[in-house]
């Protein structure tokens, strides 16, 4: 969830010691999963990360909004938002105020008023109707409801138009939120220096954190086919120029991490070549910004996509080249994942003695532990992700008793420790299924495809589709067994996705 970038017109941001204090010894990357999961708790799902509790613990954000001031009260009980160290919400200056009085008057936040009564209607205990079977309600092509809209009381607090556009649905209304924009940004509005500032780039940070989130809890199908606009806007904007360097970076950052997220919901839903696309665009606003960090994110997902696309030595290099770009950045997950995406090359290749050797160094690499240096787009990357990928190198290597026991291992931590990232969940129990069913244990690969199946009402995902559709043929052969038969028939009449 983005911030205004200061919550106060005067002076430097004081640090909030107190709330430092309150994180320990967690990482701010750990610290941000547990805000996540209190959240959750209490019907909240904020868009919590490292960056925020690191604005934060800085002193950039001295009130939270509505929706985190629930969440931080629900997980320190019995202190008060002066406890935790933040200024009390009446003496806060927000962008509201902000844009009516100061220099950018007549931009404002974006073209919706905020909502005082926090992310979501009172009716509505989350983003997505219950009866709804993913992101974005196919009805709902248009504004938000008027009554979603409170124009008689704008709000002083952080500015809520990304994250009210994200929860209401309509990925069109989405994109032009997520920029202030009501639509395309036109060469005459690109061109409007006004345009272009923290506002945005705030906005484009935001919309990254909003699809990754969309992503972990909805699969990819759902939403790629509608998320091409947030990032046509965000390269405008990058082609209007900023007047501050600073601002600049973070626009090419923001606008490559887009790039990066719209291209693996090309990739998970099965447009390689759409996603291949995206990757590039990322690699190449890396290398023009100087942003290491960004190449080797880019390099990953190239070396992910090879891999899945067939092109193993391909796959092979980029993950190599991801590690050169990331061995300067202090991050051990992030070496670590690297070393599982070669791992998953060399399995694909045959080459079992390179597989374990990266496996090996992957998982030494994670038992080191997180890092403030982690990126934040690794927030997936948990004990449950380690055991899915090794899971998938065993499998290549067609070892598959050995991989059902990391795809179930897998299954279990993230139902677990991650019980949010419901698209994780399904495609690990999916990979154990499938490895299950190869194994030569029919009941208990059957029992496993069913429980995806229950999933599928949240999930989109054409990677899972397939990994199922794959189990049901394998499982064909044994269809008198009472639990084969009941899987096949619920496959069979399973809905299938557009």
């Amino acid at each position: 969830m983005a911030s205004s970038p200061m919550t106060s017109s005067a002076g430097s941001p004081r640090p909030n010691l107190a709330f430092r204090r309150l994180r320990g010894q967690l990482s701010p990357g750990e610290f941000a999963a547990a805000v996540r999961r209190a959240g959750l708790e209490i019907g909240e799902r904020v868009a919590c990360d490292a960056r925020y509790i690191g604005r934060v613990e800085a002193g950039e954000i001295r009130c939270p909004n509505y929706a985190y001031e629930r969440v931080f009260l629900h997980l320190f009980p019995g202190r008060t938002l002066a406890d935790l160290g933040f200024a009390p919400r009446e003496s806060v200056r927000g962008r509201a105020a902000r844009a009516r009085t100061g220099p950018s008057a007549g931009h404002g936040a974006g073209p919706f008023p905020h909502n005082h009564a926090g992310p979501f209607p009172h009716d509505q205990a989350g983003p997505f109707p219950h009866n709804h079977a993913g992101p974005f309600p196919h009805d709902h092509a248009g504004p938000f409801p008027h009554d979603q809209l409170n124009a008689e009381h704008p709000s002083t607090e952080e500015s809520d138009v990304l994250r009210r556009a994200f929860m209401t649905g309509s990925t069109a209304t989405v994109a032009a939120a997520s920029l202030g924009l009501t639509g395309p940004l036109t060469p005459e509005a690109a061109a409007a220096p006004r345009r272009v500032g923290e506002t945005e780039a705030d906005a484009v940070e935001e919309a990254v954190r909003r699809i990754r989130l969309l992503d972990d809890r909805h699969g990819a199908d759902g939403l790629y086919r509608r998320a091409s606009l947030p990032l046509r806007n965000a390269f405008a904007l990058l082609d209007a120029g900023t007047a501050r360097r600073a601002t600049s970076d973070r626009l090419h950052a923001g606008a490559g991490e887009l790039a990066i997220s719209v291209g693996w919901l090309a990739h998970d839903s099965g447009r390689f070549d759409d996603a291949r696309s995206h990757y590039a665009e990322a690699l190449a606003t890396a290398r023009m910004a100087g942003d290491a960090s960004l190449e080797a994110h880019a390099f990953c997902n190239m070396s992910f996509l090879a891999r899945d696309a067939g092109r193993p030595r391909e796959a092979v290099r980029a993950a190599q080249a991801a590690q050169r770009s990331a061995r300067d950045r202090g991050s051990m997950r992030l070496l670590s994942l690297l070393a599982l995406r070669e791992a998953g090359a060399y399995a694909l290749l045959g080459d079992r003695s390179g597989c374990e050797q990266a496996l090996a160094r992957a998982q030494a690499l994670f038992s080191r532990g997180g890092t403030d240096a982690d990126p934040e787009w690794m927030s997936f990357y948990n004990e449950a992700e380690l055991e899915g990928l090794e899971a998938q190198c065993w499998s290549a290597l067609g070892q598959w008793g050995r991989a059902a026991r990391h795809a179930q291992r897998a299954a279990h931590v993230a139902t677990t420790q991650t019980p949010h990232f419901t698209r994780n969940i399904a495609l690990y129990t999916a990979e154990a299924a499938d490895d299950l069913a190869r194994a030569g244990r029919p009941d208990e690969a059957a029992a496993a495809g069913g429980r995806v199946l229950d999933l599928l009402d949240e999930v989109q995902s054409s990677r899972i589709q397939s990994i199922l559709a794959t189990t049901a043929r394998v499982l064909l052969p044994h269809r008198r067994n009472p639990a084969v038969a009941s899987f096949l028939d619920q496959h069979a009449n399973a809905p299938r996705q557009a």
